[in-house]
């Protein structure tokens, strides 16, 4: 399908895999919340605490699960994974930027010695790519991104406003007369179908080299330390961090403000829950959180005192 336009229903259900309860015919041409949408609008109900929308939207159809009951006029888009088609739709109707549209290299971009840029690889204004850089085939690097130097970027990955890739790591070593710097020497190896968010920073290795596998995706104000390796299809949300050297499996998902201590190790398919800090590795995989929810703070106080009796 291309990009920006009209979709009939039946042309919407033959994209998504889906069946079309209703009329076949309607067209929509945007995409929206449940709550916000249009007459032209198609929206999705994935969490069924929404379900009490399906009253009062005005949207021309809403994509539903397989076996959801239909109980009113509206049309709907049957599927096995609601989420998964609004995933699908969101890239029917995203509107490109600049970097997306040309496939070229804005003019006040820098681009250094001894770099190799692949096929259709767009790269936005203000960028500076540092020396011995790789950028595979259709990479994205969207405006005021630094790499710094030895970064190798996988194909088909994107690179969102602001980050900086390939930096110093932080290593020094402390001394009678202050701390002496230790040179970062590594390289940062980006593997493919990488997407990182905005202002994220990820730093090279100091003396292997820091590797993010491939099907990664990082939220924005996300830091990645010097030397870690961060498994395949991992997930990372805002403001994490992780320190150096940590070493992650495949599958990693971790919650929002969430930090991980370097030198560990972390199983395959494991899940941190938001605001968690994990100080030592771990070995098999599952859920971990390790936080509180917010209460009255003499409740909070009592809890903390049951806490430190048990450990």
């Amino acid at each position: 399908m291309t990009e920006k336009r009209s979709y009939t229903l039946a042309e919407l259900a033959d994209h998504l895999d889906s069946k079309v309860i209703g009329n076949s015919d309607a067209v929509v041409n945007n995409l929206a919340t449940i709550d916000n949408a249009s007459s032209s609008s198609i929206t999705f109900l994935a969490n069924k605490k929404y379900k009490k929308f399906l009253k009062t939207t005005k949207a021309i159809a809403v994509v539903v699960h397989d076996d959801f009951e239909i109980d009113n006029n509206l049309n709907y888009l049957k599927s096995s994974d609601p989420y998964l088609a609004y995933a699908k739709l969101s890239s029917l109707f995203k509107k490109s930027s600049f970097e997306e549209n040309t496939h070229s290299v804005h003019p006040s971009a820098v681009i250094s010695n001894n770099c190799i840029i692949g096929e259709n690889v767009s790269i936005g204004a203000n960028v500076f790519i540092g020396p011995d850089c790789i950028l595979h085939d259709n990479v994205i690097i969207k405006a005021n991104c630094s790499l710094a130097q030895d970064v190798s970027i996988g194909k088909n990955s994107i690179i969102h406003h602001g980050s900086v890739l390939g930096s110093d790591g932080f290593g020094y070593a402390p001394s009678k007369d202050g701390y002496i710097k230790i040179e970062q020497i590594g390289k940062l190896l980006i593997e493919e179908n990488v997407e990182i968010g905005a202002n994220c920073t990820i730093d090279r290795g100091a003396l292997g080299d820091t590797e993010i596998k491939e099907g990664v995706k990082l939220d924005n104000q996300v830091h990645i330390a010097h030397n870690v390796i961060l498994g395949k299809n991992s997930a990372i949300a805002a403001s994490c961090a992780i320190a150096g050297s940590t070493v992650i499996g495949k599958n990693f998902q971790m919650g929002g403000l969430s930090g991980v201590l370097g030198h560990l190790s972390i199983a395959d398919n494991v899940s941190i829950g938001a605001h968690t800090l994990i100080t030592k590795s771990i070995n098999e995989s599952g859920n971990y959180v390790g936080i509180m929810p917010a209460q009255k703070q003499q409740d909070w106080a009592k809890s903390s005192i049951f806490i430190k009796k048990r450990v």
